[in-house]
């Protein structure tokens, strides 16, 4: 659709956006960014009021981590765009296509130090720290290549955010004609020859191990023939949990963490790594480096260069590139195969001994049980979700969001809620603590103004209890980790939020089921003395 020359730039730029499927906008309306939202009322995106720029920002993450389409915010100059950053950066270290469209001063005034308001430096330089692709718009032809070049990279490239800066002149000059969505490059194809290294590689093995990351989420059903033609066990990182189901027979889950997980994959004789960079956040250990038999998939050309040595590194799509693999195999390379013996795979996913994580097991196994298998999961940094991403089963891709490898806090609530948006009627539960909760709790008023029936499952042990036992391991007297929370029950009330404090893992499996049929969000509180 070509949009008539006498809007405005702010005008098409929104019936823009439409064009290419956007449906959902995350932002506030301010002074210096009102143009932008001058044509949504007659437009098809519905724009989602937050009381953040940081919850706009891990709106769009959440919408975008449980859809696989672009999340979209609208923000301002200066501390707007500031505000966003960490969502930002968040996304980018995690692999999430997030476009960020900002005003900023008007062309005269950029960087001209005059005292304007909400006035930096260099506004675009702070946005290119966290994103793959970022511009500033001089012209009206400007904005509509950065959009289309912002959605060309979605669609073809490694996930991560995008940012579009635009003057606030600019945004009410004519538009001009040729404001339409352009057709979309693809990913692109991995070589043959490539694949048939893998094939070769792989069917010579006698210890193979697969490893899916969040690169290849889509990709589970691949994965799982190849596994199972080789007696492959799969390994998943944090972020690709749900790539193959939890019951699957071969499948171990998250056990990168493990202490013993590198030592397991060096043993390996062929290591299929699909969709993941292998770092720090994978292993919890900087010091990990796979150096031999390292077949890697990606779609990102530098993840192929670093800090491993891939013998064969195929670039393209993980589905693909699996796809090609598993159709080049036959049943155990057509002779017998010792495989990994169960006594091995075993240490990767029995729970570590400790008092707490047991505890915290006990809670998540009641939680698992009480939710829907489909329930997309937003999790934050907190004690109960480090245990969970190595014992909580998902059984789906896109149904375990978790802020890896930035480590934010505050992100659950806001990712569940964007996550809401981008479902529909798919049950979406939160699990947060109670420092991360208040980063971000002011959110709960805009999942109760939506009428969102969102299940906040909020672990209250009074305590920054990751950081309390850290320090004591470092031989560190534990020092500024308790906390004078507020009354969570009443605060969650204030909201129009319903609220609940159940005292037994039978109370919170029944908190649980009466929250999925609630019309609104519930606030589930969990403390330690639940565990009896």
């Amino acid at each position: 659709m070509t949009l008539r020359p006498e809007l405005t730039a702010g005008e098409a730029l929104v019936t823009l956006l439409e064009a290419y499927g956007v449906d959902t906008i995350f932002g506030i309306p301010g002074v210096h960014n009102i143009e932008m939202y001058r044509a949504l009322p007659r437009s098809k995106i519905r724009h989602i009021l937050v009381r953040h720029e940081q919850g706009a920002g891990f709106m769009a993450d959440g919408y975008a981590r449980a859809t696989g389409k672009p999340g979209v915010c609208f923000t301002i100059t200066g501390p707007g765009l500031l505000n966003i950053l960490t969502p930002m950066g968040q996304a980018w270290s995690d692999s999430s296509n997030m476009l960020v469209i900002s005003s900023a001063l008007d062309i005269k005034d950029a960087a001209q130090g005059r005292g304007r308001l909400h006035e930096m430096i260099d506004q675009r330089a702070a946005a290119a720290s966290v994103t793959s692709f970022s511009t500033r718009a001089y012209t009206p032809k400007d904005i509509r290549d950065g959009v289309a070049q912002a959605f060309a990279r979605f669609a073809s490239q490694r996930p991560r955010p995008a940012y579009l800066e635009i003057p606030l002149d600019l945004l009410k000059e004519p538009a001009g004609e040729g404001w339409v969505a352009r057709s979309l490059p693809t990913v692109a194809s991995p070589s043959d020859a490539s694949i048939a290294a893998a094939i070769a590689k792989l069917a010579k093995a006698r210890r193979p191990v697969i490893v899916l990351g969040g690169g290849a989420l889509h990709a589970g059903a691949a994965a799982v023939k190849i596994a199972e033609l080789l007696k492959a066990p799969i390994l998943t990182t944090t972020a690709g949990k749900g790539a193959v189901r939890a019951d699957h027979p071969l499948c171990i889950g998250y056990g990168m963490g493990r202490s013993e997980a590198p030592a397991f994959l060096k043993r390996s004789d062929a290591i299929l790594c699909a969709g993941s960079e292998l770092s720090e956040t994978d292993f919890w250990d900087d010091s990990v480096v796979i150096e031999e038999n390292l077949i890697r998939i990606d779609i990102d050309p530098t993840s192929l260069a670093r800090p491993h040595t891939a013998e064969i590194a195929i670039l393209g799509d993980a589905k693909v590139a699996l796809e090609g693999i598993a159709a080049g195999l036959t049943p155990h390379g057509g002779r017998p195969r010792r495989g990994i013996p169960e006594s091995e795979t075993d240490d990767l996913h029995k729970l570590i001994p400790d008092p707490t994580r047991e505890k915290l097991a006990k809670i998540l196994d009641t939680v698992r049980k009480a939710l829907p298998e489909e329930t997309v999961v937003c999790s934050d940094m907190t004690q109960i979700a480090y245990v969970a991403n190595e014992v909580f089963p998902v059984q789906r891709p896109r149904t375990w969001l978790h802020p890896v490898g930035f480590g934010t806090l505050g992100f659950a609530l806001p990712a569940g809620i964007g996550a809401k948006f981008g479902v529909g009627h798919t049950p979406v539960a939160v699990m947060i603590g109670d420092y991360g909760l208040q980063f971000t709790l002011n959110e709960l008023g805009t999942a109760v103004e939506h009428k969102l029936p969102l299940i906040v499952l909020l672990w209250n042990n009074e305590l920054l209890g990751a950081i309390h036992d850290n320090m004591a391991r470092s031989g560190i007297q534990p020092n500024a980790v308790t906390l004078r929370n507020p009354d969570f029950q009443a605060l969650s009330k204030s909201y129009g939020c319903a609220a609940e404090k159940p005292m037994s893992l039978k109370a919170l499996g029944e908190a649980i089921g009466r929250a999925l049929k609630a019309d609104g969000p519930t606030v589930i509180e969990m403390t330690p003395g639940m565990v009896r």
